[in-house]
């Protein structure tokens, strides 16, 4: 990572021995808690998540460079979501409590479920069946200045709808605008769904303020032709790296979002198709195609 430029890490889980390989970078780590143990964090005291934090990051904390702890990853919508508010709250208060709030910030992790409307963008809004609960978690990471975190998938869009999506407007390679929503105009797909976030998140929270992270986005390189080509991978992911890198979205254009591009291996262990080949470097770290410059 460090070779290659990379500034910033997600996990989906604490491993140390991951922390002892980023001890003395400045490679920012956003950990993640399991879903199956939001229940116990979002107990009646603050007991497990200070004992979380006291296993998986006071350890390190003076070598590793925690960001973001995020609360369940797409838990909502799902069995474990009824846990998430309170999970992020406990959290918060005991980072508070070890004087870690300034540093580390709790979140949680979405899939565009979590969305009834997303077309267009302007009319963004949570689907009914969670709707309370993200109301509440919006509105809590909104008071304690956290984003909330998003993830975006062209590809999958894509592959779902074909008749409707053309690639280029999913590669970010269209050269005219695809729709029109009031005065802002969509090249790309990944802007149409950021904004119908946004765009959600203000409609609960009432103020244009929100804050949003990418945590999930890419493009696979091999096991559904002809969407999963290398070259397919390639543009995707370069053209979001240099987006982040350039400019933000339609309905937040001066503002540059931080974005996770999934994933930095492919991980030869799962069966064979789409979730082997979503990797920027095979195992043996070799790059896949051109995207992290050295």
């Amino acid at each position: 990572m460090k070779a290659n430029g990379i500034t910033a890490v997600r996990l989906f889980e604490p491993n140390h021995d991951i922390y002892e390989a980023l001890k003395g970078t400045s490679i920012k780590v956003s950990v993640g808690v399991l879903n199956d143990d939001l229940p116990g964090l979002a107990s009646a005291s603050i007991s497990a998540t200070s004992g979380w934090l006291e296993t998986h990051v006071l350890p390190f904390i003076n070598d590793v460079s925690f960001a973001y702890i995020t609360l369940g990853n797409e838990a909502i919508p799902g069995p474990k979501a009824q846990y998430v508010y309170t999970a992020i709250q406990n959290m918060w208060t005991s980072l508070e409590t070890f004087n870690l709030s300034s540093q580390i910030l709790p979140t949680v992790v979405v899939p565009r479920g979590v969305l009834g409307v997303s077309y267009p963008p302007s009319q963004g809004a949570f689907a009914d069946n969670v709707a309370d609960i993200m109301t509440d978690v919006t509105k809590l990471v909104y008071s304690i200045g956290a984003p909330l975190m998003v993830n975006v998938y062209p590809y999958f869009a894509l592959v779902s709808d074909p008749e409707h999506i053309s690639t280029p407007f999913a590669l970010f390679t269209s050269t005219d605008p695809r729709f029109v929503d009031g005065e802002l105009a969509y090249y790309n797909l990944y802007d149409a769904m950021v904004d119908a976030f946004l765009a959600a998140m203000v409609r609960v929270v009432g103020a244009d303020d929100v804050k949003i992270m990418v945590s999930e986005s890419g493009w696979p390189s091999a096991g559904n032709e002809p969407y999963t080509t290398i070259e397919n991978a390639q543009t995707y992911n370069n053209n979001l790296k240099n987006r982040a890198l350039s400019q933000g979205t339609p309905r937040r254009q001066p503002v540059l979002l931080d974005v996770f591009i999934f994933a930095l291996f492919n991980e030869d262990p799962k069966v064979e198709g789409v979730e082997r080949n979503r990797g920027n470097f095979y195992p043996d770290m070799q790059p896949v195609y051109p995207l992290w410059g050295s």
